[in-house]
């Protein structure tokens, strides 16, 4: 239990967190290319959608039985998940949360002090889980980077908890 991390405070639903299940999770993101190249605001339906036509559209050419490539980029994924370094995003947790409108801070309780960050630039923060395969067991469960990169050779590491202020 001890990596168990709540968002309280100022919200209208306090939510756990389990960042060992977030290697499973669709949202994770590649921590070692992530701060390094461009990106772009795209509309996350709109991936969504060209990312099922282009399933449909190769199922309807090739048929439902996965071609040996298919089957290679599966197994390139799997290899992938046990080997790489991964993050997720804050955002989605903190809108799940909905903070008060009179909410204008986020404090990030570490075992190294309090962090404040004001609320806009929370939704932008990412959390590390993940590094070459590994949990961060030794100084997480998470560490947190600023969405910018500004941080990103000095996380914020040891993190137990964040509260809504």
């Amino acid at each position: 239990m001890n990596d168990i991390i709540i968002i309280s405070g100022k919200v209208k639903y306090t939510i756990t967190l389990e960042p060992s299940v977030w290697i499973f999770d669709d949202r994770r993101i590649d921590l070692t290319t992530y701060f390094s190249t461009n990106k772009v605001n795209a509309n996350s339906l709109e991936d969504y959608t060209k990312s099922v036509s282009k399933h449909w559209d190769r199922e309807i050419m090739e048929g439902a039985i996965y071609p040996p490539t298919l089957k290679t980029e599966k197994k390139f994924e799997k290899e992938k998940v046990l080997t790489g370094t991964f993050g997720i995003p804050f955002k989605p947790f903190l809108v799940n949360s909905e903070p008060a409108d009179e909410a204008q801070t986020l404090v990030i309780h570490s075992t190294d002090g309090d962090y404040e960050v004001l609320l806009e630039r929370a939704f932008d923060l990412i959390l590390a889980f993940s590094d070459t395969g590994k949990p961060l067991n030794a100084d997480g469960p998470v560490h947190v980077y600023f969405g910018d990169g500004s941080n990103q050779q000095d996380p914020i590491k040891n993190v137990r908890a964040f509260t809504v202020k």
